[in-house]
Parts: C-alpha cells; structure tokens; sequence
C-alpha cells in the first residue's frame, strides 16, 4: 500500500503526541483504516533540542520550505501554535495543493478568510476538529451529524484551566490568586496565563463554532469577552446558596436574525448538565431545532487528547475522496449589541432606611425586575452591608445604565455575574 507522505510544521508537546501515535498504532490504523502514513519532513526551531519522543534527527528541518514547498508532501500538520507565522504557513501549503491538518484556534479565529479561501480556490482539504475541545468532536458533530438542524445556541466550557481553577474556587472556598498559582505549579496553567483567565482562548474557539453553527463568519473581534481575574471566593459561594454553579462560559445565539458571541463568568443552575462539568474537562451543550439539546464531554486539552482528534482528522483526510469545507457566508453579520438573561448582582449598601428603596426604584426605572434578594453577612465598619439580587430575565444595557445611575455614597455594585437557564 502506498503511503500518503506527512510533514509536520512544529514538534512540541502535541507534535512529539501525534508522532507518538503514528509511529505506536500506525500499522493498526492501515490495517483498520486502510490507509498508512510516512512523516517525512519535521520543521523545528531547534535541530538539537530534546524532545518528547525520540525522532530521527534526519527528519529534521528549520528550513519552512522543506515542509511546504516539498512537492512528495501531500499533508501538513501544524502544530507551531499563534498566529504567526503558522497563519501564512498554513495559507503556502494550502496554495500548494497540500492538505492542512491543524489545531491553532488563534490562527484559524484571526485569519479564518484567508486560510479557509485558499484551501477552496486550491481544492486543498482544512481539517481543524482538534482546535476546539482537543479530543471531543464537536467540529465534526456540527459539520456532519447536525447538519439538518437549525442550531439556535451554542454554549459550552471551552477551556480547562479556567473551569479546573472555578471548580477548586466553588469545592474548598479557595480564592482565585491560591489556585491559580496551585494551578500553575501542576503544569494546568501556563507561566502567563493571560490567554485562558482573561478568555481570549475561549473567545478564538467561540469564534470558530459559532461560525460553523450559523454559517456566517463571527469574527473574533465580534466576540464580547470577559475574564474570571475579578470572581471571588463570596461570588461563588452567594451563587451556590441560590442553588447556581458559576463556569467560565462560551456563549453564542442566533435570536431574531441577530448574532450574539460572549464569553464570560457565568452563573447555570445546579440541574444544568454544564454545571457538573468539573476540573479540566471541556463540554459544549448544543440546542437545534430538530435534534433537541445535547451535550459533547470530554477532555479538551493535552498532548494525546489533542493528538487523538489530529490523528483521526488525517485519517479522515487521507480517505475523503472530496475534500468539504463549511458553508459559511462570508457577507458581514448582524451581531447583537444587547442581550437578554438574568443577571446576579452583588452590591454594597448602606445600611439605612430608604437606601433598598432607591435600589429596586433604579432597577424599575429600566425596566430591570427584581426576583430574589439577599443581605449577605453584617455591616461593616463603614455602615455598609453586601446586597445580593437575581434579576428576571433583562436586557444587558438596561442592567447596566440603572447600577450606573446609582450613587455610590447610597449603593454601588461589587459585581455582576450574567445567569443561563
């Protein structure tokens, strides 16, 4: 059987993953799948650094058009990560004719255009299963099994780290500062770990399946972002003692021809199959108008998670007699510049008469309906106590503009935290 020819742009940690495989379980994927795989070429930065897994130095390269421009290539792997060079990388393979297996959120969110562009003016194949939720297959579960249905959300815990370090904040009561350096000292959070605590990776991965679900292009930019650095320990215990479990959550909805794509802290009740998701894991809870609601689960991230989804994107590509690519309208969006859920706020008052008054009269004056509230512990020195409310169901710029309206002498929020039923 002949072999399709591989070459491989980086060798981290997921790279050494996916040579791991290829080279444990090879001859059991030809026989199983009836295709065979020769890696030929890997581009590195470094020809003598150790690495993972032992791989002939004679595979080694740090010249990118070994890889590229190699016409006995037939696919590229990518595993470089950020946006550049992998981006224009992956645009010259394309343009070559080569396949592209790849699972860079940021390059595919940032430069999706021109990536997906020149994979279908060059009949080239883009497989990226492995750039949302590593080994769950959601990417493929919306391109295929779904196809038939009008999907009318998305929403999902798109990033480990974060739900490993809320999961820790909601069991022991821990504040964000101890468990993410705990976090950081187990390897689950990067040295800087401004990309996943801050949202931006969730916001790239949002980006990509809020495009696939509604087939019009959702630019990252057009992603309402917002980090958990500012949740303390009182957010997710109050939230608990209104039977909620708080998440970092992915957000996307088509409502009324309008396209709405947040991620931020987020509030689910405890009957939510979102909310015992717990520590690192990844799960994308999908609603369409004829499958219902389901929910993919697994593990989103890590060196075999995400070569397991690489690996099987290869094997796919190397059988596709056709290569697909989404339907996706490149014409621009309407995206939603308000939206509407019920919200958690957290305030400091001032413990006198008519102070409650003046708070739920600037909510109505919005149109903003209390549902429940909470006096949370005694007052402290300064005459103050901590209010807590659950909104019905109002409009994120309603919200806003009554705690804006407040005065601070009286009332102001400490925080606010945006509930999903």
């Amino acid at each position: 059987m002949e072999k399709i020819v591989v070459g491989f742009l980086g060798c981290g940690n997921i790279g050494c993953g996916v040579y791991k495989l290829l080279e444990t379980y090879g001859a059991q994927i030809e026989e199983n799948e009836g295709v065979g795989f020769e890696v030929r070429k890997i581009l590195v930065r470094s020809l003598n650094k150790s690495r993972a897994w032992a791989i002939p130095s004679t595979l080694l390269t740090d010249r990118p058009e070994d890889v590229l421009d190699n016409p006995e290539i037939d696919m590229v792997m990518e595993f470089m990560g950020g946006e550049q060079p992998a981006a224009s990388y992956m645009v010259r393979a394309l343009e070559n004719g080569k396949c592209v297996i790849t699972a860079n959120k940021m390059a595919l969110a940032t430069h999706w255009t021109q990536i997906v562009r020149a994979a279908r003016e060059h009949a080239a194949g883009l497989y990226y299963e492995a750039s949302v939720c590593g080994a769950v297959p959601i990417i493929r579960a919306i391109n295929g099994s779904l196809q038939a249905n009008r999907i009318s959300s998305v929403m999902g815990i798109i990033n480990g780290t974060t739900n490993y370090i809320l999961t820790r904040m909601a069991n022991e009561g821990a504040a964000y500062a101890d468990v993410l350096a705990d976090a950081q000292r187990l390897g689950l959070a990067e040295p800087d770990p401004t990309a996943d605590v801050e949202g931006y990776d969730a916001a790239y991965k949002l980006s990509i399946l809020s495009t696939l679900a509604f087939h019009r292009h959702v630019p990252v930019e057009n992603v309402y972002r917002e980090g958990i650095t500012g949740i303390t320990p009182l957010d997710v215990q109050c939230g608990k003692e209104f039977g909620l479990t708080l998440k970092l959550l992915a957000v996307a909805k088509e409502e009324n021809g309008e396209i709405q794509a947040r991620v931020h802290p987020t509030f689910v009740p405890n009957s939510h199959p979102l909310a015992n998701v717990n520590d690192a894991f990844n799960a994308v809870f999908v609603k369409g108008h004829a499958c219902g609601e389901m929910m993919f689960y697994g593990r989103g991230a890590g060196d075999l998670p995400t070569a397991s989804a690489l690996v099987s994107d290869l094997i796919c590509a190397a059988k596709a007699k056709r290569h697909e690519l989404p339907a996706v309208s490149e014409a621009p969006c309407r995206m939603a510049e308000d939206w509407h859920c019920v919200h958690f706020v957290r305030m400091r008052a001032k413990d006198e008469p008519g102070v409650l008054s003046l708070i739920t009269g600037g909510f109505a004056a919005e149109g903003v309906s209390i549902a429940s509230m909470v006096q949370k512990g005694e007052r402290d020195e300064a005459g103050f106590v901590q209010l807590i409310f659950l909104t019905h169901r109002a409009g994120e710029h309603a919200v806003r503009r009554a705690l804006a309206k407040m005065d601070p002498a009286q009332a102001s929020a400490e925080s606010v935290i945006r509930v999903e039923e």
